[in-house]
């Protein structure tokens, strides 16, 4: 396994990347960018109309970034002029056939072109719409495929995935394929096709009894966690992850090198561009937030379990080094890296927890009022069951007993049955909430990292730029990068 050198290897490229304004695939372009500035070009794939809407998106949610301020004191007033140069906006959705792009010029340019592939697309709610998830997170992967069997210079496709693709499994969790319409549970195998029938059947019997729109999309949510469950994956988001993987793997046979890339849950940059860069709520990320604005005290989690986080930059940075060491290859084969730390640097609940408080309370936020929020320590309760029990004691009661006491009082009606209405509402998203997170917060999976350890080695072995693109989760002290990185970072960019 030979790497060489990654910064010449992106010398003279040109690299076409799906969903680029997402958090990763930002992080992705900027890196490249700021290491390898004679990078031929990147193509961004970004969902538009047109051309002009391709570049107000590119440049309000991607190098209008803090992400791209380092690259902003380097280049100075020369900033834009570069980034012109080197990225090209493309309209297009990656749900659609060819990708969406209408331009034929454009199309054919990429096609002659480009020489790697990047695919960063995915809608990431755990709660999605099942038409939409089954078209960005199953198909878009497919759709991707079929673009590349056109392309005429291509060495690799790098898929990022999710680790979470496994469902709930417990135990070592292999870097392994899934093989197609193999389901989690059960003997019924996923068809694939039937999925979409079934999707395109409930769709039109909505829209024939003309159905308003969110109650098209609230049927849409329950019946992709529906079609999860049954086959074994807690929800929409990663079921249709895991079929996406499935078709990948299955039509790409002698078309071209293919990693997976499956990080676990991501947090803000180690290191790169700056530490503590991050952009919206990630999935652990949730639970700090609600606990220092004041509104976490109890939430369903066991503490001696692994919460399995990994910095963003080193996702990225793995990626690369997947991308350029399966790029020297001439196999056309698949191969699956997990990115995460559970295995060789374990992160313990009861650890968040802990740091979570020393944190806020160091340093808690100010409310509306300018007075600085207190929190306490967060109770676990230890299973979904004891959640119930709580939520219902705490909350469902009194708010039945309110119902109860308005009703006889003869005073349900405005205010009171728009306080009743809203406190229920609340209730019922909290509790749908918690439990959309319950396969994460109990889960008793480790997962294997045998490839990526491997990779790490050869990097250090053949490559002199292996520390500019470390991944290695060994090297992150837990306590100094959540004291000192991701809460500051999080409080920065997210609770700002």
């Amino acid at each position: 396994m030979e790497l060489g050198s990654i910064v010449e290897f992106l010398n003279n490229k040109s690299i076409l990347v799906i969903g680029a304004t997402g958090f990763l695939a930002k992080i992705f372009v900027e890196k490249i960018l700021r290491v390898q500035p004679k990078v031929k070009k990147l193509y961004l794939l970004l969902r538009a109309v047109d051309t002009k809407s391709a570049e107000e998106r590119l440049h309000n949610e991607v190098i209008g970034m803090a992400l791209f301020d380092v690259l902003r004191e380097q280049h100075g007033a020369s900033l834009y002029s570069f980034l012109y140069e080197k990225v090209t906006p493309v309209p297009g959705d990656i749900s659609c056939v060819d990708l969406g792009i209408r331009d034929s010029l454009l199309k054919d340019q990429i096609w002659n072109e480009i020489d790697t592939v990047i695919n960063c697309a995915a809608t990431t709610d755990f709660d999605e719409r099942y038409d939409v998830a089954l078209g960005i997170n199953t198909l878009g992967p497919l759709h991707l495929l079929n673009f590349v069997k056109k392309c005429n210079n291509v060495k690799v496709l790098v898929h990022l995935s999710t680790a979470y693709v496994c469902g709930e499994d417990a135990g070592l969790i292999q870097e392994k394929p899934f093989p197609l319409g193999k389901a989690k549970k059960g003997t019924e195998m996923i068809d694939i096709d039937i999925e979409k029938k079934l999707v395109k059947e409930k769709l039109r019997k909505l829209h024939s009894e003309h159905a308003e729109e969110s109650a098209v999309t609230s049927y849409m949510k329950d019946y992709g966690s529906k079609r999860a469950r049954m086959f074994g994956w807690p929800n929409t988001y990663v079921f249709t992850k895991a079929m996406g993987e499935m078709l990948l793997v299955h039509y790409n046979r002698d078309t071209v090198p293919l990693v997976i890339i499956r990080p676990t849950m991501i947090t803000s940059t180690y290191q790169e561009p700056f530490p503590g860069w991050i952009e919206g709520v990630r999935t652990i990320d949730a639970v700090a937030v609600g606990y220092a604005k004041g509104k976490l005290k109890h939430f369903p989690f066991n503490p001696k379990l692994t919460v399995d986080v990994i910095p963003a930059d080193m996702v990225i940075n793995a990626l690369i080094m997947a991308m350029v060491e399966y790029a020297n290859r001439s196999t056309t084969s698949e191969i699956i890296y997990h990115v995460g730390s559970s295995l060789r640097n374990p992160f313990k609940f009861s650890n968040f927890q802990e740091l979570s408080f020393r944190y806020f309370v160091q340093n808690p936020l100010i409310d509306k009022d300018g007075k600085p929020i207190k929190v306490g320590e967060i109770t676990a309760l230890s299973s979904m069951a004891s959640f119930r029990i709580y939520m219902a004691i705490r909350y469902s009661l009194p708010l039945k007993v309110f119902q109860y006491l308005a009703i006889i009082a003869g005073l349900f009606q405005k205010p009171y049955k728009d306080k009743y209405t809203a406190l229920d509402r609340n209730l019922k998203r909290g509790m749908r909430l918690a439990e959309l997170y319950e396969p994460y917060v109990f889960f008793k999976g480790i997962f294997d990292d045998t490839n990526s350890e491997k990779l790490q080695i050869a990097a250090r072995e053949t490559c002199s730029e292996a520390d500019a693109f470390n991944f290695d989760p060994t090297s992150v002290n837990w306590e100094a990068y959540m004291m000192d990185v991701h809460f500051p970072g999080l409080v920065k960019y997210v609770l700002k």
